[in-house]
């Protein structure tokens, strides 16, 4: 039999499945009174004739569903004007999602013409004339209820009206609203509905259309796609991949095979190979998946998914726990979760060591779910403690340093995000010492770094003085003019410095010899505590200057550790190997925000406050070039002598210094 491939009605061609009737009363003798289509949807509504001189149709109740959706009165809004149920309408559905495989054929004359259909719908009938009944039926009630008076009357004339305004959308919020069912059904809604013609079976435009399901040529070059010599038709029904595949036992429907693996996007494999195995060094990593493959690329990758801990990677909460999801033992919402697991994640980047005790008792989780979070990242060790399952990646650490630094800054900000949420002690911020741990320091400070190269250069300056005087005797024998001088060799030694490393009291005292993979050896890149090399002084100048610049301009008013926490921020934006990853000191930071136009601010607070010092050290900016300039100059030397003052005193003092009576609005945006 040759098959032909018909054209004329693709993507035009729907296929209707009715509900069964009686054997006695076919479709052929059913009117079509209307049909509709919403083509996007591929949403059908018909209107059928009900024959109410069939037997078996009942009369009485026909009248009685008549009279409940219409009521006595019969006009042009009445669903039903005979008074007597003699319609129905039917509502597709649609019966299969993809109906590609799915084809109308027609055999003629040894020839069998397929045409593909675009749609399958069932129809089923649509009882929207009941909710109209039920309407009827309360506006009846209401009626009869009686408390029409004209003091009722009256009160309902007067209403108290509340006026309320939309608060700003986030994102979130409108993701949300927009996968909702409500917007879903109302977008549904918003389709207008396209009529269509209906045209019976024995009509002549019938007769013409059913001949477009006869292909219209029957030349090779139309049907290329059906002409296969008999080995690739072969091929094709027995392909020797499904046969491989059936000797093999069928894996579970979550298994993942690193074949079907390797077809996917790079961030789907890291992502599906991260939440699997949840912590993995880089270099494991890089081996699964395969080579060739750009490590740049992978590393972009992985910080979206995963955090760097001891310089190995262990993939991020909110990947396991997604939004909308909940503990299997205890059923505590994701972000609850997320915060836990956070919280054990950020003590292993301070110690080797977890007790399950101390994270069950900040966390306030049961303690199945605290099992749940150590055992994706830690051994138990009998009288001891959870340990991090994998030893610390020094090469890792080495190699990408601005990875490190980027990392370390991500940290800082989760950190302060606890100390809130738990309101953390010092005890929980402070490691606890293992004798079997190394004694590193966490950080070292400037003063200490000097004095170690001190004595390093001290150690090595006779092995250097030697090499001086060989190397004398050499350019003597060789009778050479240039004459050296011992001054000529400089001896590398740090200089001393009096700028204060950013504060990074929460760190110290930590003794594992990293943070967050930043490891602290003679020989690592020093790009938190030091000095700038000279060639980037300018640069970092420049970039700092435009970050508390914008800052600035945004706050007006801030206090040294908010600006320190924004600046954390922005670094942890950057791309790695930025310029400002290269270290700025406290000094440095201050020393610009003066340098921008602003000034600090000496507020009087109260001596038993317990504000830390840098929450204690105000910056506010001077000019900002727009018509408040002198306004907030009165409002800041007011809170410069005193922390706290009333508004009335705040209004009457703008008045006099500014020699204009400012309105509350005009007040309250100083203020703001």
């Amino acid at each position: 039999i040759d098959v032909f491939l018909a054209r004329s009605l693709l993507e035009k061609l729907y296929l209707f499945q009715y509900p069964i009737r009686p054997a006695s009363m076919t479709y052929d003798d059913v009117t079509h009174l209307s049909a509709k289509i919403k083509p996007k949807q591929q949403k059908v509504e018909l209107e059928m004739a009900i024959d109410t001189l069939n037997p078996n149709y009942c009369r009485s109740k026909g009248e009685q569903i008549a009279l409940n959706v219409d009521g006595t009165c019969t006009d042009e809004t009445s669903t039903y004007s005979s008074k007597l149920m003699d319609k129905q309408t039917f509502c597709s559905s649609q019966a299969a999602s993809n109906v590609s495989r799915y084809a109308a054929a027609v055999y003629k004359k040894g020839e069998l013409h397929l045409t593909p259909l675009h749609g399958i719908l069932q129809l089923r009938p649509s009882f929207t004339y009941l909710d109209k009944a039920d309407a009827k039926h309360r506006e009846r009630e209401a009626a009869n209820e009686g408390g029409d008076s004209s003091q009722d009357e009256a009160e309902d004339d007067v209403k108290q009206i509340t006026v309320r305004f939309s608060r700003p959308e986030t994102e979130q919020a409108r993701q949300r609203r927009v996968q909702s069912y409500e917007f879903l059904q109302k977008r549904q809604a918003e389709e207008h509905w396209v009529h269509l013609h209906y045209y019976g079976l024995k009509d002549s435009r019938s007769e013409h259309e059913r001949q477009y399901l006869f292909s219209q040529g029957h030349g090779l070059a139309e049907n290329t796609e059906l002409i296969k010599s008999p080995s690739e038709y072969l091929m094709m029904l027995m392909p020797p991949s499904i046969e491989e595949e059936n000797d093999k036992p069928m894996a579970p429907s979550n298994v993942l095979s690193m074949a079907q693996l390797r077809t996917l996007p790079l961030a789907d494999q890291i992502k599906i190979l991260m939440k699997n195995v949840k912590v993995m060094p880089f270099a494991n990593l890089m081996s699964l998946l395969g080579s060739g493959t750009d490590s740049t690329a992978v590393l972009r990758c992985i910080q979206q998914v995963a955090m760097l801990v001891q310089g190995n990677w262990v993939v991020k909460s909110d990947v396991l726990y997604p939004k909308d999801t909940s503990s299997p033992h205890s059923g505590v919402p994701a972000e609850v979760l997320c915060r836990g697991r956070d919280f054990v994640m950020w003590k292993f980047t301070q110690d080797r060591w977890v007790v399950r005790k101390e994270v069950a008792a900040v966390t306030k989780l049961c303690p199945e779910d605290v099992k749940d979070f150590l055992e994706h990242m830690s051994v138990a060790r009998i009288n001891k403690g959870w340990e991090f399952m994998l030893p610390y990646d020094e090469d890792f650490v080495k190699k990408h340093p601005d990875i490190v630094q980027r990392q370390h800054m991500l940290w800082m900000g989760i950190q302060a995000k606890l100390e809130k949420v738990y309101n953390l002690l010092k005890e929980h911020l402070t490691p606890k010492k293992q004798e079997a741990q190394s004694a590193h320091p966490l950080l070292v400070s400037g003063e200490q770094r000097v004095n170690m190269a001190k004595a390093k250069v001290k150690q090595n300056y006779g092995q250097l003085e030697k090499e001086f005087q060989k190397q004398k005797a050499e350019m003597k024998s060789n009778d050479t003019s240039a004459k050296m001088d011992v001054s000529n060799i400089r001896i590398k030694e740090e200089p001393v410095s009096d700028d204060e490393p950013m504060d990074t009291s929460a760190y110290k005292g930590m003794n594992n010899g990293f943070v967050n993979g930043l490891h602290a050896e003679e020989d690592s890149t020093d790009s938190l505590n030091g000095r700038l090399p000279g060639g980037c002084i300018d640069r970092v100048a420049q970039e700092l200057k435009a970050f508390v610049s914008s800052t600035f301009k945004k706050q007006f008013v801030l206090t040294l550790s908010e600006l320190k926490r924004l600046f954390n921020l922005h670094l942890a934006s950057l791309p790695p190997g930025h310029t400002l990853f290269s270290g700025i000191s406290d000094k440095m930071l201050q020393d610009m925000v003066l340098d921008t136009g602003c000034k600090q601010i000496l507020v009087p607070f109260p001596p038993q406050t317990a504000a830390s010092p840098d929450e204690l050290k105000v910056y506010a900016l001077w000019e900002a070039g727009d018509t408040y300039d002198q306004h907030r100059q009165v409002l800041l030397e007011i809170f410069s002598k005193n922390y706290r003052v009333r508004r009335n005193v705040i209004q009457n003092q703008l008045s006099q210094e500014c020699g204009e009576d400012l309105n509350k609005q005009e007040v309250d945006r100083v203020l703001k």
